[in-house]
């Protein structure tokens, strides 16, 4: 008998009118998409770490190169 949990109570689902089984529906959907929004979220944060952390190498790199070459 499965179940969902509103506000502390748990309703069994197959009591539930066919609009309310559409809105559990509607809900468990809406929840796995911001599962895979928060994951996608995730991923685009690590990718802009890596970003940030090669555009300040290449700064660093392009700062050594002018300082060698004006000291020459």
């Amino acid at each position: 008998m499965p179940t969902i949990n509103l506000d502390g109570i748990e309703y069994n689902t197959e009591d539930l009118s066919t609009n309310g089984k559409a809105q559990v529906a509607s809900l468990q959907f809406i929840n796995f998409q911001l599962k895979k929004l928060s994951s996608q979220i995730q991923i685009y944060n690590v990718a802009r770490t890596s970003y940030v952390s090669a555009l300040k190498n290449a700064l660093e790199a392009s700062d050594t190169d002018t300082s060698e070459a004006t000291s020459e």
